[in-house]
């Protein structure tokens, strides 16, 4: 295969824990050490590792570049822990799925965070906390992988892709103001006074960005071919309600980027919209919010800005 230019795609990194269940490996290497596990490995290598919580995430993603096959604009690359030895598995597991997934970095039990500029990714997803927090104290974009049931039917194309606002998508400024006092009134009278002031951009804006760009390009498809179906939606369910939601639309029109759908809930449970919209990953800074959502939706903990900081 022709080699091509990493910059010049929208890449993805992921963890082999964050797309197929390494529950049963990972106990063995925490009941017997490293050398039972490569040996698990090696016995095991013909048999397919269960897929993993990001896995609808990453086929629907990688299924972008089938409706542009000329231009093959999306990547996702395999940021592992394991090394080149033991992740002959992960990679036969890949090519059983049917998975487009050529490059890899084998870290051999250190974390791969510092590879997530090299790789030009604009998201890096783990279950590992640690590599995470480390990825996002770098100034990368990265989030943890919950655990959670998922059941993925396989059959549509279609992308659900949800974002919390504040600390994802944004910045910590707005929930910064909050937390000073936990008045939601300071709270309101702030982002209404700067409502015509952008947001700094947040650790997943890159992401938000390039998925919005993706859908440009359907759009243009679209002109061109009205039979033309689109596969990627957008969605943001924040807590803001009225009139703090001005500046969520005041920053995104800054940047030249819009959702197919809003939800300002004004404190609401989250689960209410996410079991209707049944999104394949949903981004949140705060893990109150991913606990207390649908347990079957794939939830991300985005570990970034004050809502993260530990308290005294």
């Amino acid at each position: 295969m022709a080699a091509y230019a990493i910059e010049s795609k929208f890449v993805i990194g992921v963890s082999s824990s964050a797309l197929f269940d390494l529950s049963e490996s990972h106990q063995i290497y925490l009941d017997k050490g490293y050398n039972d596990y490569r040996r698990h490995q090696e016995a095991h290598i013909d048999q397919p590792f269960p897929t993993g919580v990001a896995f609808p995430f990453i086929r629907r993603f990688l299924g972008i570049n089938k409706a542009f096959p000329e231009q093959c604009p999306v990547e996702v690359v395999m940021l592992s822990r394991n090394s080149s030895e033991t992740g002959l598995r992960i990679f036969r597991s890949i090519q059983h799925y049917g998975l487009d997934i050529t490059r890899a970095a084998f870290m051999a039990g250190h974390s791969p965070h510092k590879y997530v500029p090299a790789f030009n990714a604009s998201l890096f997803l783990s279950a590992n906390k640690d590599d995470v927090q480390q990825a996002i104290n770098a100034g990368y974009p990265a989030g943890v992988v919950l655990p959670s049931v998922i059941y993925d039917d396989g059959q549509d194309a279609e992308l659900r892709v949800a974002f919390d606002f504040d600390g994802v998508i944004a910045d910590d400024e707005a929930e910064a103001v909050y937390k000073k006092n936990h008045s939601l009134t300071e709270f309101v009278a702030h982002e209404t006074e700067k409502q015509a002031i952008p947001h700094q951009p947040g650790p997943l804006a890159g992401l938000f960005k390039n998925l919005a760009f993706m859908q440009r390009l359907e759009e243009a498809k679209r002109q061109e071919d009205p039979s033309y179906q689109k596969i990627i939606r957008i969605a943001i369910v924040t807590a803001r309600n009225a009139p703090a939601h001005e500046r969520v639309v005041t920053t995104l029109k800054s940047w030249g980027v819009s959702a197919d759908e809003s939800f300002f809930l004004g404190g609401m449970e989250k689960a209410r919209i996410l079991s209707v919209l049944k999104p394949h990953i949903f981004f949140d800074d705060q893990l109150s919010h991913l606990q207390a959502s649908a347990s079957n939706i794939p939830m991300v903990h985005i570990p970034f800005g004050i809502a993260n900081k530990p308290t005294r």
